[in-house]
């Protein structure tokens, strides 16, 4: 796949010009794979050739830790922002989260090595077609079940069958989240509250097999980035402490390992006022058409009443089109957004019209989604600034 221009463009926007993440190759569904078949699992193929096969490999996932913003706060990540001129497997290049750039989705795709249009995790909060109703797919439905939904094996699964040790270390809160059943479970889960524990027994699980896949976790980066924003005194006191666990993990590597620190998205700040800031609940053109409003501020599914389909996306191209990409269910699909292939399960889980915000925009639902809507930093889109993670790597 020909590597996607990262530059926006500042003409009238059009779906040529969305960056498409580099589903294949150089995307977070491409990880898992490529470490996996280095450890001979069957069925795992080398999508990203510059990564050299190791025994033993560990993932760090730094939650809402983009490339863009790592490299603009270097001085508060000095560990991590050396590692940059080698990310990507000496390449110096990021990564590219997928689309929606989103935590239910990025994980997912982490998990199971598959696009989002094959896992069937497309968005924050999607249709369920079962119940005509949205779902968080943070937080799911108790009557939904997990494996229907995203029924899948994930790469940990494959592995741990493969007879490779095979470990998730975590806060014990995602122990039995029905994310964590769909995206990352197989092996062990090991609950650990304190991040510098996690980062010791990662280590210790990582030299307690000759093969060894390990996966841990840090979130607190993301959470102030969404209360205080990426520039924030709190951003920065947390990601300090995310570089400080990931020096102190890259410490204790067992021989023959090789460390993978990245991110499910990266993050942009928007600012407080109504030019910046769209109410869906307050604009009657937008609302017009609309049964249900999925996704979040920066990538919205549009579920249009019955008939309006084609109404919905003139309006919504007419109101927001020279700030959002906006695009029908069959062009997003067409475009790749999801990925290059989407299975028929997961069709009317897509918006019959999906927007993907270009500018520094948000379209927010102030009576639906109060807590959303008063976020200061928010991802989704397509932009560099949300969609590049970087791919740092320490080798033993």
């Amino acid at each position: 796949m020909a590597q996607p221009d990262w530059g926006l463009d500042t003409e009238p926007l059009s779906l040529a010009s969305a960056p498409v993440p580099e589903y294949g190759g150089g995307s977070l569904a491409d990880l898992l794979p490529t470490l996996a078949s280095g450890l001979a699992v069957p069925g795992c193929a080398p999508a990203m050739a510059e990564l050299a096969p190791a025994d033993r490999n560990c993932v760090f996932l730094i939650d809402g830790l983009g490339w863009h913003q790592l490299a603009a706060h270097a001085a508060d990540a000095p560990f991590l922002a050396s590692l940059m001129a080698s990310s990507r497997g000496g390449t110096g290049r990021p990564i590219t989260a997928g689309f929606p750039a989103t935590t239910a989705t990025s994980l997912a795709s982490v998990g199971t090595g598959l696009p989002p249009g094959e896992h069937g995790l497309p968005g924050y909060t999607v249709r369920d077609p079962g119940t005509g109703e949205l779902m968080n797919q943070l937080r799911w439905h108790p009557w939904t079940a997990p494996h229907v939904w995203q029924p899948y094996p994930t790469v940990f699964q494959r592995a741990h069958a493969a007879g490779v040790h095979t470990a998730q270390v975590s806060a014990p809160a995602f122990a039995s989240t029905p994310l964590t059943k769909v995206a990352l479970s197989g092996g062990t889960f090991h609950g650990r509250l304190d991040g510098g524990d996690r980062m010791d027994l990662a280590a210790a699980q990582l030299a307690a097999g000759d093969r060894a896949l390990v996966y841990t976790y840090y979130s607190d980066v993301d959470g102030m980035g969404h209360r205080h924003g990426v520039d924030s005194d709190a951003w920065r006191a947390r990601l300090a402490e995310a570089d400080r666990l990931a020096a102190r993990l890259a410490e204790q590597l067992p021989p023959r390992c090789a460390l993978y620190v990245t991110a499910d998205h990266g993050m942009v700040d928007i600012a407080q006022d109504e030019l910046h800031r769209i109410d869906f609940d307050e604009d009657w053109e937008l609302r017009a058409g609309v049964a249900l409003l999925g996704g979040e501020g920066r990538a919205r599914h549009v579920y249009a009443v019955p008939g309006a389909a084609g109404d919905v996306l003139a309006v919504w191209r007419e109101v927001l089109g020279d700030r959002f990409w906006v695009a029908s269910r069959d062009e997003a699909l067409a475009a790749g957004w999801f990925g290059p292939v989407v299975d028929d399960r997961v069709l009317a889980r897509i918006g019959d019209v999906v927007a993907a915000a270009h500018d520094d925009v948000l379209l927010i639902a102030s009576q639906r989604e109060p807590k959303e809507s008063v976020m200061v930093g928010n991802h989704g889109s397509m932009t560099p600034e949300e969609q590049l993670v970087p791919l740092l790597e320490v080798r033993t």
